[in-house]
Order: structure tokens, then C-alpha cells, then sequence
């Protein structure tokens, strides 16, 4: 990117947020503080009236109207990308925002362009593999972020699915996760005095309180994952097949931590990180004797066991 696009693209980031540090900047770019400096000051020899506040960041002044800002091909793509996912990974609610956010950037860009996003619009699909699960109306993502954003406290009706039974809960919301194919809501439960993680499909009713609550949330969010992340143990394993086999997994891999893989010969060696040795081992039966286990030893021990329980349950049955 040259300066000129550079400085241009720094003046819609100030545009995008109250206040940029310069740090923010540096990173966008991969540009040096020194010249996050140079340009800031360009921009203001140009005539954009920038504040600044030592150890706090730049901010525009808040009279000051720059035109409407139009978006490129590229951008617009990239966009309608994200448009295509979000139906599958949030609800009815959210999905239609998105969309009227799109038709919004469609409005304002030039007739080639549309017919571009158009054409992409026909061309693009998502397909999960998963048709016959009805899409609900509302997992309650847009009220949770209201409560994220005015600090209040939720009500909760939560069914928990291991103990197969509703419970209230008063919860003081401090982020929003989303893996395993779910949305998580990690916040503070009352009830129970500490930090847990509640899965959004499983919330059957909601309510805003007029309550408010005055935890550090950047904090106690990190805080919360760096503890997940060191109660959260990954194995890693080392697997070893033909190469036709290595051909048959090129999806299912994916699933099950897949890290990385080279060639020996005839032969594919595969690196994976994994949390769940039992869940692993289970895959790897489907394989039958087409895979060996080089690491960890564990895995081929958990593994032989579960051959000779089948063994057990099915030895009376054989000829």
C-alpha cells in the first residue's frame, strides 16, 4: 500500500471508533511507531483536526464531517462473504440485520460493482451438512450485547442439558464465545459465585434487567480464557498411514485437530492436537487396521482396550 492510500485508509479507522491508539494503527499496517507519527502529523498538516491524549490514543474532532465513504469491489465481496456464513452461525434475528446492513452497501456503490456482488450473490453457497435442524428466531445475540454494552444484568431460564432440567439464573455477561459450532454467553452466575459458560441455543428465556454491574469485562474476559486455556489439555498425536488413506481423510481431519503432515516413502505421517484422547480413539476405529498410532502411547492403549471390549461383547455372535 502506498502512503497516499495509507493515510487515507488511517483517517477511516479514526472514523471507525471514539477513540485509536497507536499501537492500533502500527499493527494494521505493519508500520513502525515512528511512522504511525509521520503520518498522523500529515494528516493534520492536510488539515484534519486530530486530538491526542497521551497513553490514551487519536481521536477527530467531533465537528468534523468527512464525506460518505465508498466501499471497493474487494471490500464489498469480502462482506457478502461474511453475509453467507452468518445465516448459518447465528439466528433469524441477526441474519436479517446483516442483510439490510448489505443492501445498505449495495445502495451506495457503482452500478459495476453491483452487478459483481450480484453475480457473486448467485455463485457462493454454504452448506453445513446439516439440513433437518429448524433455525431458531432468536439464540437472544443482539440482547445479550445490549446487556454487554449497557452493563446489565441478564435473567436467564438455562436447560441444562446434563442434568435435563430448566434453572434461573441471574448472570452479570462479560463475553460472547463462539466454537464447537455454538454460541457461548461466559459470564458471572449468582447462583453459583463464579464464572461459567452458558451454550445461547440452550437459553429458553431471557430478560434485561434494569440492574447494572461494574466488573472490569475486558479483564475478567481475558482472565476467564487464559484459565480455560490452561485447564484445557491438547494431546498431540502422531498417526501413520498409505497414502490412499490420507486421501480418504481429507475433511474429516479437519475436525479432529489436524496440524500438519509429510510424506515417508509410501507413507503419510500426520500431526494432530486433540483434547479428547477417547473421542480420537473412537475415530480411529472406523479406520480399522489402516492407521498406526506412533504417539502418545496412551491413545494405542486406550485404543487396544476398546478392541478387546467389542472383542467381549461380540465373541459368543462369531463362527
Amino acid at each position: 500500500m502506498n502512503r497516499i492510500d495509507r493515510l487515507q485508509a488511517i483517517l477511516t479507522q479514526l472514523q471507525s471508533k471514539k477513540v485509536v491508539k497507536a499501537q492500533e494503527i502500527a499493527d494494521r499496517f505493519d508500520i513502525s511507531l515512528r511512522t504511525v507519527y509521520r503520518d498522523i502529523r500529515a494528516l493534520e498538516e492536510g488539515g484534519v483536526p486530530i486530538g491526542s491524549e497521551t497513553g490514551i490514543g487519536y481521536f477527530l474532532d467531533d465537528n468534523y464531517a468527512l464525506p460518505p465513504i465508498m466501499f471497493t469491489t474487494e471490500e464489498a465481496s469480502a462482506i457478502l462473504i461474511a453475509g453467507k456464513l452468518i445465516s448459518h452461525i447465528s439466528d433469524k434475528i441477526v441474519d436479517a440485520s446483516f442483510q439490510d446492513a448489505l443492501y445498505k452497501i449495495k445502495s451506495v456503490m457503482k452500478s459495476e460493482d453491483k452487478l459483481v456482488l450480484e453475480k457473486l450473490e448467485n455463485s457462493v453457497k454454504v452448506f453445513t451438512g446439516i439440513t433437518n435442524i429448524p433455525k431458531k428466531d432468536s439464540i437472544y445475540l443482539q440482547d445479550i450485547q445490549k446487556a454487554l454494552v449497557k452493563s446489565r444484568i441478564l435473567k436467564l431460564g438455562y436447560f441444562a442439558h446434563y442434568k435435563q432440567e430448566l434453572s434461573v439464573r441471574e448472570v452479570e455477561p462479560i463475553g460472547l464465545l463462539f466454537y464447537a459450532l455454538n454460541w457461548h454467553l461466559i459470564a458471572y452466575c449468582r447462583l453459583r459465585n463464579s464464572y461459567r459458560d452458558f451454550r445461547l441455543d440452550r437459553i429458553q428465556k431471557l430478560e434485561i434487567t434494569e440492574q447494572t454491574y461494574h466488573r472490569k469485562l475486558d479483564k475478567d474476559f481475558e482472565d476467564y480464557l487464559n484459565q480455560e486455556r490452561e485447564q484445557y489439555q491438547y494431546f498431540e498425536i502422531e498417526l501413520r498411514m498409505e497414502k490412499p488413506m490420507a486421501l480418504q481423510l481429507h475433511e474429516s481431519k479437519y475436525w479432529y485437530g489436524y496440524i500438519s503432515e509429510h510424506e515417508d516413502g509410501d507413507l503419510v505421517i500426520m500431526k494432530f492436537l486433540n483434547p479428547d484422547l477417547n473421542g480420537f480413539a473412537r475415530w480411529i476405529l472406523a479406520m480399522t487396521d489402516k492407521v498406526d498410532i506412533l504417539s502418545p502411547t496412551s491413545l494405542k492403549n486406550m485404543v487396544v482396550e476398546m478392541v478387546k471390549k467389542l472383542h467381549e461383547k461380540y465373541q459368543d455372535d462369531l463362527p
